[in-house]
């Protein structure tokens, strides 16, 4: 049975406070404001049992750090602004954006941890070891020295290590509490990089999402305003007669034979004519539509994610517009004969069938995204292990 570092014996408290130092708020918005705020208050309470129950000097700076990063994180957390009004809302709305807030919250917590790590006890120093460990190992390549040195560190305290008599073994030099703290501190900003690149690539589905949507209701529009500027009509010909068939009406036949044929004057006054201006509007909602389909049915890959970015719900709102654009765009290759032997469609319930085609086969280009916002979010969720 091996012996286990023990702490010294508590001192006796320099004083008693009547009220915490860092009392529990109210719930908050978001998980992750209430996660900071959760962990805050524990290096808060270790903070205050250190400075009461032990030798520390309470006038080192560190200690009075450690508050004001403390304090920090709980103003970022708890969303506490100084303007009012449409200008709050607009910084608040930026600063979801651009994951400010949250990089304000996570860098001040890690700092107040950085700074715990500098001026708490060996024994604590030593208690935290295996998470500390954890933390660098998950978030630092196996290469870094600064890995390689806590690893080194680490293996001291280990469960397999038998006990020694010397009471040195116990000890932590300057010189390791420097290296603990750094190589904790790089895989602090190594994680909150991880955190940014989440929130970068999150930005961009936003974006891109946001102007596919600007293009569906654009076209909707344009085919509202002008129903014969894109019309999405064909002209199927049999037996010397054409008739003119869109997504929501169709023509009676017209007379060809003799003439020069579908694209024949007379027979463009018809397509004119019959061109509804739902057309354009009645195809986008049919690919929206297959778009959904294809977005409930590629929920059984998705995994979910812990992270405060929502990275699968933009990952879902990308698909929507895009099933509405590539409906339209699908259908105006065909009508374009872009592809040969199918631009003769004979009804309007095969026109929007091929618009739930075309809408449903965004799926084979959202698929790339997919595949990517999997690769972003493994780059948080793994471990680097070292290598053999």
């Amino acid at each position: 049975m091996t012996d286990t570092i023990a702490p010294p014996a508590p001192q006796q408290p320099k004083s008693r406070r009547t009220t915490p130092e860092f009392p529990i708020g109210d719930p908050v918005a978001t998980a992750w404001r209430e996660d900071v705020l959760t962990r805050a208050k524990e290096l808060a309470s270790i903070r205050a049992y250190l400075l009461e129950c032990t030798s520390a000097d309470a006038a080192d700076p560190f200690w009075e750090a450690i508050g004001d990063h403390l304090e920090a994180v709980r103003q970022a957390a708890e969303g506490r602004k100084g303007r009012r009004g449409r200008q709050a809302r607009f910084a608040r709305m930026w600063s979801s954006i651009t994951g400010s807030t949250l990089g304000r919250a996570m860098s001040n917590l890690d700092a107040a941890e950085a700074n715990l790590l500098r001026v708490a006890p060996d024994y604590y120093l030593a208690g935290q070891m295996p998470s500390l460990l954890n933390h660098v190992q998950r978030h630092l390549e196996p290469d870094d020295t600064r890995r390689r040195e806590l690893e080194r560190i680490a293996a001291r305290f280990g469960p397999d290590q038998p006990a020694s008599a010397n009471t040195d073994m116990a000890a932590i030099t300057a010189q390791e509490r420097n290296a603990i703290v750094s190589s904790v501190r790089a895989a602090s900003k190594a994680a909150l990089r991880e955190q940014l690149r989440v929130r970068s690539f999150r930005n961009v589905l936003l974006v891109t999402s946001l102007v596919m949507t600007l293009l569906a209701v654009g076209v909707a529009v344009l085919g509202m305003v002008n129903p014969a500027a894109v019309p999405l009509c064909f002209q199927p010909e049999k037996s010397g007669q054409t008739v003119v068939v869109c997504p929501t009406q169709q023509s009676a036949l017209v007379e060809t034979e003799g003439q020069a044929g579908p694209a024949d004057p007379d027979v463009d006054d018809v397509v004119k004519a019959t061109a509804g201006r739902a057309d354009l509007l009645v195809v986008e909602l049919i690919g929206l539509t297959a778009a959904a389909v294809a977005a409930a049915t590629a929920l059984r890959s998705i995994r979910g994610s812990s992270e405060p970015y929502g990275l699968p719900v933009a990952l879902a709102t990308l698909k929507l517009p895009m099933g509405a654009v590539t409906a339209f765009l699908g259908l105006l290759l065909m009508r374009g004969q872009f592809v040969p032997g199918l631009s003769a469609l004979d009804t309007s319930a095969q026109i929007l069938a091929w618009a739930l085609v075309f809408g449903y086969a965004q799926q084979l280009f959202t698929r790339f995204v997919d595949q990517q916002a999997h690769s972003v979010l493994d780059t948080v969720r793994q471990k680097k292990t070292a290598t053999a």
